[in-house]
This record gives C-alpha cells, structure tokens and sequence, in this order.
C-alpha cells in the first residue's frame, strides 16, 4: 500500500482551509471517516473537544505557521470511498448551537440586570456578547437557522431578543449590509424589548385577551425602554432608534409615533420585521403558518424585499415546523439545509415511537405535507414536544462540507 508524508500538528494550531486526518478510528469520532476538510469553526472545535492531542495534515501545508518534520502514516485512500454518515456531526453542530443559545440567554439577563444599576457595565457586556453573535454569524458565508430553546414553558424576554437578533442578523447578513449596522441590529433586538420589564407581569403574561389599558400600557414599553437607555447616554442613535421604533410599519400603522417607510431607518425595519415573524409565530406555535399569515395579511406593512429575504432565510419548512415525511414518519423540522425539501428532523412513527434524529439528505426520503399539530397523536405529540416555545439561533453544519 502507498505511503502518504503527513505533518503532525498540535490541535491548537488547526486553522481553516486545513485537510486532517485524526488519529482515531472512526468508531471513536462522530466525522465517519478520518480525513476531515477544515471549512468551518465548528469542525475545528468539534475536534478540539475530542481526545487527541494532534492530528496529520493532509493537505494546506502552506497555512501552517511551522512546518513541523513530515510522519509517515498509512493512505486513508480505502477510507475515503466510505459512504460518509453526518448524523453525528449534523447532532454536534445543533448542540453547539444550542449551547451558544444558552449562554447568550443568560449573559443577556445579565446584562438586564445592570442597566439601572450599572449602565457602563451593562453597556460593555452586552457590546461583548453582541461580538459573539457577530463571530457565530460569520463563521461561514451560509450560515443555517437550528430550533433552539431554553428549556422554559415561556419565552422569557431575553430569549426572545436573541431569537429576534439571530433573525434579525440573518436578514442584514443576506442584504449584505455592513458589520457596523450587523452590529447595530445585534444589539438593538438585544434590547429592544427591555422596555416590557417596567410592564406588570400580569399584563405581559396574560394567557387571555388584553383590555384596552392593558393593551396601551403594554403599548408603551418602546418608550419605557428607550428611557432606561437613553438615562446611560451611552447607547448609539441606531440602537436607540431600534428600541423605540420596533413595532413601527412602513405603511404608518405601527406605534409608537406611525412613522411611515421615509422615516424608518433600514435597521430599525430589519428588526420590525423579525419581530413581527416572532410575535405571530408565539401566537400560532408553527412557523410555517405564522410566515403565511406574515406573507398574506402583513405584507403592507414591511417591504416586499425584506420579506422575500425572510421567506428564503426560513425555507419551505422553518425550523420547528410539524411535518410528515414520504415514508409517513412525524417529524419536527430541526435545521434548514440547502435542501429545502430533506432538513435535519426530529422523527417518530404515527404513534410516537421509534423517536430519533434523521439526515434526510442521506436518505432517499422527503418532507411530504406539513400537517397541523393538532392532527398528531397523544404519543406523537409528546414526542416531537410540540409544545415547547420555538427559538433560532446559527447553523453552519453542511452536509457538503467534507467531500
């Protein structure tokens, strides 16, 4: 058999563009095969986090910093005409992802629970939390939405501002806009509901209809919020903006002064709109059914371009949408994929057993009909946790990215 000259490097000094080969048998990794092209962070922590202290570089010579002297190791030729399984890795990237969710929630409370009384604290760790964002948005140019969530019967109001900046990034990311008004949205969402918390929680947290007081009261939580961060002097004119104007449409039917399209900052309308997509979509519990009623009934208020970004960034079938497979299998869709017709899904039978995760692009099946959650059985219902508050944050997991 042929001999292949490799370079032995640390794990710290993996970098991008790298081909590697780990010094596992693929029993004991979740990548299938032990050549791995480097093309998103998320690998590299990936292996990073397994037990190795090194790896052979393949191919990418050139971008190491020092060329260590060369280990000969067998060709994984055999190996690479393996059929490669991604389930591992697709699982690995969601819990990345839902991990990083976690961690933005509560850094995000924290931050709330500053800004009284220490604004410059507040202000300085919510600039750093936003850079995380930034770097997670970044970390490929086709960055994928993944269902996340915090794990509470309610979405709190920190949650829904990263739900809502995640959106909200995703949308200025496809319109190209730059890292500045990127960084702009991130922390706007970041606040924009903050107001809400000088509201009664028997107002906020009402399962019923609002009365008329009730409904202005709530009404005035964008001003209640751009007070409490005007008060700091250090928030930004654009942040202030979004946090005072999120509920303004460009057809003048928003609150709180109905500006119309001319006085809307660009930012501020990337912010509307994932906001108005999340309201309905905590009032419907299905995305798809809450991106048709944005599609049909509130397309006057927010730009035809906007919204065409949002219904690509979302897909056919949204993350977190119920659906049912060729093969008659439940499913609750996980991850967008390029793909729109095989995402990542959350699987059972009719009867809500043999629950599992599935790969569809590796299989030779597809999303047939999405179905209404009320057509499930007990059992499916229970298993898909239809139930559970529907969140997003970055995906960058592709199926194509070894090959």
């Amino acid at each position: 058999m042929a001999k292949a000259e490799l370079t032995q490097i640390p794990v710290s000094e993996m970098v991008i563009g790298l081909t590697v080969k780990l010094p596992l048998s693929w029993t004991s990794h979740p990548f299938f095969r032990s050549k791995v092209k480097l093309e998103q962070q998320v690998q590299i922590e990936m292996i990073k986090g397994l037990d190795v202290d090194f790896v052979y570089v393949i191919d990418g010579h050139d971008l190491l910093p020092v060329v260590e002297a060369p280990v000969d190791v067998e060709s994984p030729a055999e190996e690479q005409t393996q059929e490669v399984d991604y389930r591992p890795l697709a699982k690995k990237s969601m819990r990345v992802s839902q991990q990083r969710f976690i961690k933005c929630v509560n850094d995000s409370r924290t931050v709330f629970s500053k800004v009284v009384s220490d604004p410059e604290g507040a202000y300085r760790e919510a600039a750093t939390l936003v850079e995380s964002l930034v770097e997670h948005l970044y970390e490929s140019d086709t960055p994928h939405l993944t269902l996340v969530s915090s794990g509470e019967a309610d979405v709190s109001v920190t949650q829904h501002g990263i739900s809502v900046s995640v959106l909200s990034m995703m949308i200025a990311h496809a319109l190209a806009l730059s890292k500045k008004e990127v960084r702009d949205i991130a922390l706007g969402s970041l606040f924009h509901d903050i107001g809400k918390l000088k509201v009664p929680e028997e107002i906020r947290r009402k399962r019923g209809e609002l009365s008329d007081v009730e409904t202005n009261f709530l009404k005035k939580h964008p001003n209640f919020g751009y007070d409490m961060l005007t008060r700091s002097g250090l928030f930004p004119e654009a942040i202030l903006d979004i946090v005072l104007h999120h509920h303004e449409y460009i057809d003048g039917s928003g609150f709180p002064d109905g500006l119309t399209e001319a006085k809307l900052l660009m930012t501020t309308q990337v912010v509307s709109l994932a906001n108005d997509y999340e309201t309905l979509l905590s009032k419907y519990h299905t995305p798809q059914i809450a991106l048709g009623i944005l599609f049909k009934n509130h397309s006057s208020k927010h730009s035809d371009k906007l919204i065409s970004v949002l219904v690509k960034i979302l897909g056919i079938y949204p993350p977190g949408t119920i659906v049912r497979l060729t093969d008659d299998s439940m499913a609750k869709v996980m991850m967008t994929t390029a793909d729109v017709k095989q995402p990542h899904v959350w699987a059972c039978d009719s009867t809500g057993g043999n629950p599992g995760f599935r790969f569809l692009i590796n299989e030779d099946v597809q999303v047939k009909e999405v179905i209404k959650i009320d057509e499930l059985t007990e059992g499916a219902t229970k298993t898909l946790q239809t139930n559970n508050p529907i969140s997003f944050y970055f995906n960058h997991f592709s199926h194509q990215e070894n090959q």
